[in-house]
């Protein structure tokens, strides 16, 4: 029996690790476009590769609802407003307004120092943007990164990050070229190698910041004792998972109307039975005749 019990501990951990992982409550995020400060120029934007790379790798992480950026957020707005004249086919997929997915958080930053090369060295062959030789190379990227809450454009955290690649003999280096859209191929290179490193830690640090920002949802519809919730599995919520629920009071400045704190009179308490992209319906099991519509939903 003595032997037993440390496999049933192992199992129950794995098991609550499993949970976790289908339970991490996810945040909506933006990344908005790096400023290159190096004083670095070239064929290719700096700033632009490390923010499309950025995006990928929030995507990647399965820990965000990564929106696009900026510049693809305003094209499919202007998209809804030329559906809107009337002047492109009707139908269940022309865009329409008002469902654009709000960033929780937003991240943005500064390119401040930029080497694409200090190496030297043999000589080599250049066959479509790549150079191949013996030769030494090294490549360093720094940048800080800056964390916002859109809610209150507080700067809620931030950090410098440092990418160095190295490379030698014959090894697949970086030529100065207009890279564009070819994240793949940017990649490959000692430059992009950098690149991912610094967003590498840039990640681990944005995930770090999750539990400075209150998750929470609404209650949308309360049917018998089932009560359905608007957010779903694109928000990180899996059956099994309680949640409480109540009224929010927030308190705010008098003078100048900033958001001070909140707090939640709690009435009841949901336990989520299934879960679809976007809503969840749980059961009540504490306070089923006071859960209403409009109530707050937090973990």
């Amino acid at each position: 029996m003595k032997r037993l019990i440390p496999i049933l501990l192992l199992l129950l951990s794995m098991a609550t690790s499993a949970f976790a992982d289908q339970g991490n409550l996810r945040y909506s995020i933006m990344v908005s476009k790096f400023e290159n400060r190096s004083n670095w120029s070239g064929q290719f934007a700096v700033g632009d590769a490390f923010g499309s790379i950025l995006t990928d790798s929030l995507m990647q992480s399965g820990k965000f609802i990564v929106l696009g950026e900026k510049d693809m957020r305003g094209e499919a707005m202007a998209e809804q407003d030329f559906a809107d004249t009337g002047r492109t086919a009707g139908g269940k997929k022309t865009p329409v307004k008002g469902q654009m997915t709000p960033a929780q958080l937003l991240v943005k930053g500064e390119i401040t120092h930029f080497q694409a090369s200090t190496g030297g060295g043999g000589g080599g062959i250049g066959i479509g943007g790549f150079r191949i030789g013996a030769s030494t190379d090294k490549a360093e990227i720094n940048a800080v990164i800056y964390v916002v809450d859109s809610t209150t454009g507080q700067v809620v955290a931030s950090k410098k990050v440092v990418g160095v690649a190295e490379r030698t003999s014959f090894d697949v280096g970086f030529t100065d070229r207009n890279w564009g859209v070819d994240l793949g191929g940017f990649k490959k290179t000692n430059v992009g190698k950098a690149v991912e490193q610094a967003i590498d830690e840039a990640v681990v640090f944005i995930s770090a910041q999750i539990g400075r920002i209150p998750w929470e949802g609404s209650v949308i519809m309360v049917k018998d004792d089932k009560v359905y919730i608007n957010r779903g599995s694109r928000e990180g919520v899996a059956p099994g998972q309680n949640f409480q629920v109540g009224h929010t009071e927030q308190l705010r400045d008098p003078d100048t109307g900033e958001l001070l704190d909140s707090s939640m009179e709690r009435v009841g308490k949901i336990v989520v039975e299934s879960v679809k992209e976007k809503i969840s319906i749980g059961k009540a099991v504490e306070g089923r005749n006071r859960i209403e519509r409009g109530m707050t939903v937090m973990p």
